[in-house]
């Protein structure tokens, strides 16, 4: 039976390299040694070859006649299963970390732990991590935001799990980048809703820009969460773990009504295909760029994008910048005990920036 050589693409301090595993065996070795730029990892205990210097022809050429050559995609190594150290899904759940944020983070840290399967978690040094958010920033281009929520996910095992020293705290952190939002035109928004021939599209995205929504916070919404009596709907357990009240207009209410006769959703207020499941947030995307191009927009447009175009709509219109943060559930703790004199009372009477929209549709 053949030896098998398994290659698989990695990197070893920075550099991308292909690395070389197999059971030990000298005569695969000599010829490694012979034909190759090959070098020893002592760190991942194997042999590798800088990328840019592998031939994968001559390789096969090499060693087929001896040995079985398996070649590990990106895709097949990324389904390699990490079990993650004890505690650390715990936790997170212990702490009610919303399901996006647990994802994320063991995600993450199981990449950590691949990156260092052959140390001890205990042992690597700020230095290490470090270099390994360095690598990833040169060799990958992540973001600024990807690189403080890696360090998290690190940040998270050492201190919340293990309960270790604040150091890991000095770990290189992103400055976050200042931008300023995207957003659409009144028109635009018109074009779009007018281009949207599904009812329960054009709900959905209606919804999202009406009350300034999250595309999150849309899919969660429970029919009973619609208090057409008061002119209100509540959003439950949003981003930061809190509950908030936005308004409902006159003209979202009527298409509503529209759509709650002819779908009849049971529980969630937008229903997938299979009885009272949740939406698909990817869906969303899809229904918003697909009414985009129907209407002609070419700016690129997200579902998020309708909820700063909400914002800044109302800013244009003159509603007072703390009315709102307080509808779109923006701020610190100490933000929001700043505003909470905003009572509920106070939100239905805020004019709607869609209701210029359908006001002036034809």
């Amino acid at each position: 039976m053949k030896t098998r050589i398994l290659l698989s693409r990695d990197l070893h301090r920075n550099r991308k390299v292909v690395k070389i595993t197999f059971d030990y065996s000298l005569g695969i070795l000599e010829l490694l040694k012979k034909h190759f730029q090959v070098k020893w990892s002592q760190s991942k205990k194997c042999w590798w070859i800088a990328r840019t210097e592998f031939d994968y022809k001559k390789f096969k050429e090499v060693f087929s006649p001896i040995a079985e050559i398996v070649a590990i995609t990106d895709k097949e190594q990324k389904k390699i299963e990490v079990a993650l150290p004890k505690g650390y899904l715990e936790k997170l759940e212990q702490k009610r970390y919303s399901p996006q944020t647990i994802k994320t983070y063991t995600h993450y840290f199981k990449e950590f732990q691949i990156y260092f399967n052959d140390q001890e978690l205990s042992k690597i040094s700020i230095e290490e991590i470090n270099n390994y958010i360095h690598g990833l920033i040169k060799e990958k281009n992540i973001s600024a935001s990807q690189q403080n929520q890696r360090i998290n996910a690190i940040k998270f095992y050492y201190e919340k799990v293990k309960g270790g020293d604040r150091e890991y705290y000095h770990i290189e952190r992103a400055k976050k980048e200042k931008y300023l939002p995207e957003v659409l035109s009144k028109k635009e928004i018109q074009q779009i809703l007018d281009s949207t021939l599904n009812l329960k599209h054009l709900t959905i995205l209606a919804m999202i820009y009406s009350c300034g929504l999250r595309r999150g916070e849309l899919i969660n919404l429970r029919v009973s969460d619609i208090d057409s009596s008061r002119m209100l709907v509540k959003i439950n357990n949003a981003k930061g773990k809190k509950d908030r009240y936005v308004q409902l207009s006159e003209n979202m209410l009527r298409i509503l009504r529209k759509y709650y006769k002819e779908f009849k959703p049971k529980f969630y207020l937008i229903e997938g295909q299979h009885g009272a499941a949740k939406y698909s947030g990817e869906s969303i995307s899809k229904i918003l760029k697909s009414s985009a191009n129907r209407a002609g927009i070419r700016k690129r447009v997200y579902p998020h994008i309708l909820r700063h175009s909400f914002a800044t709509h109302h800013l244009e219109q003159g509603t007072d910048l703390r009315h709102i943060q307080v509808l779109l559930g923006h701020g610190s703790s100490k933000t929001t005990e700043r505003y909470t004199h905003v009572a509920k009372s106070e939100i239905s009477k805020f004019k709607n920036p869609i209701d210029d929209i359908f006001n002036n549709s034809t």
